[in-house]
């Protein structure tokens, strides 16, 4: 199982990640509103902006506080290194 730190310390299965989309359009608007009726929304901005939305393959919606860019960055990153440490380069740790 591959695991992708999202920021502040929130990590998602890789596996299970469908698209990562900006969440600008009123598709996705629509899409994150209607997540949050059915109950499956998890918001891991920390209060934060939301930059990146992740739908995943059960309905699941995954608000994050990172540029769409970066998370997909860090799944290419992860696929090509197989062992890379997750907290190395995440600004939002704190350290």
């Amino acid at each position: 199982m591959k695991l992708i730190n999202i920021g502040f310390g929130n990590i998602v299965s890789a596996n299970r990640v469908v698209a990562i989309v900006s969440p600008e359009s009123a598709p996705i608007k629509r899409i994150i509103s209607e997540a949050r009726d059915r109950g499956q929304l998890v918001d891991a901005t920390y209060g934060r902006r939301t930059r990146a939305v992740m739908i995943t393959d059960s309905g699941h919606v995954v608000l994050s506080a990172i540029q769409p860019e970066t998370v997909a960055h860090r799944f290419v990153t992860q696929k090509d290194s197989g062992s890379k440490d997750m907290a190395q380069k995440d600004p939002t740790n704190g350290d």
